[in-house]
């Protein structure tokens, strides 16, 4: 595919825009004054592949604890903004990697100006982040909201808000900008990042708002998602969800994965499980795709990583075993352990997944 052609802004060291591959980035769900919850959750999202985390800012003791979670982790950090634009400040002095701010409550132009200087100063990237509910008031009458409950905002209320704002920060001499432009449902997310795409040579940090719960979130992000990316739109992407945000990080690589443009990583299959199924499948086939995970960064990418099975029963078991590099089939609380398609040993369920990883790590020479 050919991907839009886009200014380059550097988020720490990773670089959104200009050819670089696309990033995942998530956002912490933790107390942002407990520093070593999110230090731990910062670290639990990277070892999953996110590539740059999001903090809310809501005062200055926040931006302290931003600064020092930045120091323990060295994961690239954005300090998300709303309505007060001294916690931005505090951020940028604190060591933030870049700033999410929301045009629509920040706080009136001088405000969005005052802090472009002060992040250009820093060389500190901005994202201009636009989302339905909260337009501009002049914006959403313009639209027709006027105030009524029923009012979504329209995909050309959602531009007109990003480079109103984009277009604050140039005339100070501010550049290093990326734009999000997020709806709540995938037909006006799809309308509004188009329409956006042929306006501006800004990066774009793609995502649904508000997308709901891993379900049905996971469904909308990959929808939408997927078809921008495939059109070559989107530099760095969020999967927003009602759930924890190493479950957003695992379907954002996913989606990436799926269109050839992350490393392919662990290829696990597993079947759906049927009532033949008489070993608990689902535990098993969930703790070998995270153990992979984390075995695979550690590895390192580019090395051979061997194709691994986990099945339930005698239908399809054995036939995918063959396939696979490392294979487990369920039993009646019991797994036949393969290797290269031979048989090599029976276990009971309760050692399956270390049978698996002691194999593994064998094969990436761990």
């Amino acid at each position: 595919m050919v991907r839009r052609s886009t200014r380059e802004i550097k988020v720490g060291g990773v670089a959104i825009g200009g050819g670089a591959p696309v990033s995942v980035q998530t956002m912490c769900n933790r107390d942002p004054h407990d520093e070593a919850a999110l230090v731990s959750q910062v670290s639990s999202c990277a070892e999953l592949g996110a590539d740059i985390v999001r903090l809310t800012v809501p005062d200055v003791e926040a931006a302290a604890v931003l600064g020092r979670v930045r120091r323990a982790t060295g994961v690239p950090l954005v300090a998300d903004i709303h309505f007060d634009w001294r916690c931005a400040l505090a951020s940028i002095e604190a060591g933030a990697d870049a700033l999410r701010l929301n045009p629509g409550n920040i706080g009136g132009p001088e405000r969005v100006r005052e802090v472009a200087r002060a992040a250009k100063a820093k060389g500190v990237p901005i994202r201009v982040g636009v989302n339905g509910g909260s337009l501009e008031r002049d914006i959403v009458a313009k639209y027709g909201g006027g105030g009524d409950a029923k009012f979504a905002a329209p995909p050309e209320a959602l531009v007109e808000s990003a480079l109103r704002h984009v277009a604050l920060l140039e005339n100070e001499g501010f550049r290093d900008i990326a734009i999000s432009v997020k709806a709540s449902d995938v037909p006006r997310t799809l309308a509004a990042y188009r329409l956006l795409a042929g306006k501006c040579d800004c990066p774009l940090h793609l995502g649904v708002t508000e997308a709901g719960t891993f379900v049905p979130g996971t469904v909308r992000s990959s929808v939408a998602l997927g078809i921008l990316l495939s059109e070559g739109i989107g530099d760095t992407i969020r999967v927003s969800l009602t759930d924890e945000p190493e479950k957003e990080v695992q379907v954002g690589v996913e989606i990436l994965r799926s269109l050839g443009m992350r490393d392919p990583g662990p290829h696990v299959t597993s079947c759906p499980t049927c009532g033949r199924t008489k070993a608990d499948v689902f535990r098993v086939a969930a703790e070998v795709q995270a153990a992979l995970e984390r075995i695979y960064r550690r590895a390192g990418k580019g090395r051979p990583f061997p194709r691994v099975a986990v099945m339930g029963c005698v239908v399809n078991g054995p036939g995918e075993a063959k396939a696979a590099d490392i294979a487990l089939c369920g039993g009646d609380g019991v797994f036949l352990v393969y290797d290269h398609g031979r048989h090599v040993e029976t276990v009971p369920e309760s050692r399956a997944v270390d049978a698996v990883l002691a194999r593994v790590r064998g094969c990436c020479g761990e």
